[in-house]
């Protein structure tokens, strides 16, 4: 998975845009980068205005949420836009943001990874005769064999977040993913961190795995050749755990209808009185709630979980609403 996506002519590295393989919430409407600026307003608050805001952008694929976000977002010059992503730098992007490989070692005010943690690389181990192995792939067929068993770690991580037997006999370790998502925790200096990603928890995780590929807008089988994208749903509370580990002071596990709606998405019709007095603005009404139905759908992308971690200060007002905790399911993109 690690060469697939990342190594040389691997999905990412060459230069693969996600737009021309899945709809992600950016693609579907800039009302998700509209409220993405009304979190950014609120995490600024909480930190009394920084002279610098740095807005990072992980996984950042052309740019177009960060592109989107910082006119909106109100803050001028304070604000920082950084995106991190390892394909080439997109032609005509605004230089205004920062194009990097790695993460910043430093980061005062808001991380958004909108759907980065699925696509870090992860194993996938069976329950067999002979106990836990892991699952072997051939790069050009796809076909499985079993072969070595997994690591101390890797049991470790397995026993307290994917009991093999307990939650069927196919398991997706994300260790590397909670690794991943404390490195950002880790390099918060204050501010808030947000990952946004189809999720299971404990109690659901999918007895047959997840691991799938897209390409081309469709989905397809997740042979690591390179030619396709190859992604899994996150244990989203595993992560959140990491990050408590890594200095994470608040933390919030809700999913992205709770929160959007909470941010001002309500995919409420206009009155059709409007339409009388007001046609124009009545069918901009009416496209914005078609747009907000979709980002909140709990069926769709509504359904996707949102990990809140804060460090130094506490989870924005106005998402603190959302704190009951909701169930995260994953869907596919």
């Amino acid at each position: 998975m690690e060469r697939a996506l990342y190594g040389p002519g691997g999905f990412y590295t060459r230069g693969e845009r996600p737009a021309a393989h899945f709809r992600t919430s950016v693609h579907a409407s800039q009302r998700f980068a509209q409220a993405m600026a009304r979190l950014v307003a609120e995490v600024d608050e909480t930190l009394g205005h920084p002279a610098r805001f740095d807005l990072v952008d992980v996984g950042a694929g052309s740019g177009e949420l960060l592109a989107e976000i910082a006119p909106a977002a109100g803050l001028g010059g304070r604000l920082h836009p950084i995106a991190v992503e390892v394909a080439p730098r997109p032609a005509g992007l605004t230089p205004a943001i920062e194009w990097r490989d790695a993460l910043p070692d430093s980061i005062t005010g808001l991380v958004i990874a909108n759907e980065w943690l699925d696509n870090v690389p992860l194993d996938v181990v069976e329950l067999t005769g002979s106990g836990p192995r892991l699952v072997v792939v051939d790069p050009s067929t796809g076909a499985e064999l079993h072969g070595s068993a997994p690591s101390r770690e890797d049991t470790e991580w397995l026993e307290r977040w994917w009991p093999l037997g307990e939650l069927g006999d196919r398991a997706e370790i994300g260790r590397y993913r909670c690794a991943a998502w404390a490195s950002v925790i880790e390099r918060m200096r204050g501010g808030m961190a947000l990952a946004i990603d189809y999720a299971h928890e404990r109690e659901g995780r999918p007895v047959y795995g997840t691991l799938t590929g897209y390409r081309d807008g469709r989905c397809v089988s997740p042979i690591p050749d390179g030619s396709c994208d190859i992604t899994a749903h996150v244990a989203l509370d595993a992560c959140a755990e990491a990050g408590v580990g890594a200095g994470a002071d608040g933390t919030l596990l809700t999913t992205q209808r709770a929160s959007l709606r909470a941010l001002g998405l309500h995919g409420t019709r206009p009155p059709l009185e409007l339409a009388r007095t007001d046609a124009r603005g009545y069918l901009q009404a009416l496209r914005a709630a078609g747009e907000d139905a979709e980002l909140i759908d709990r069926e769709g992308l509504g359904g996707f979980g949102w990990l809140v971690q804060t460090v130094g200060v506490p989870v924005p007002r106005v998402l603190a609403v959302t704190a009951r905790r909701e169930a995260t399911p994953g869907h596919a993109r």
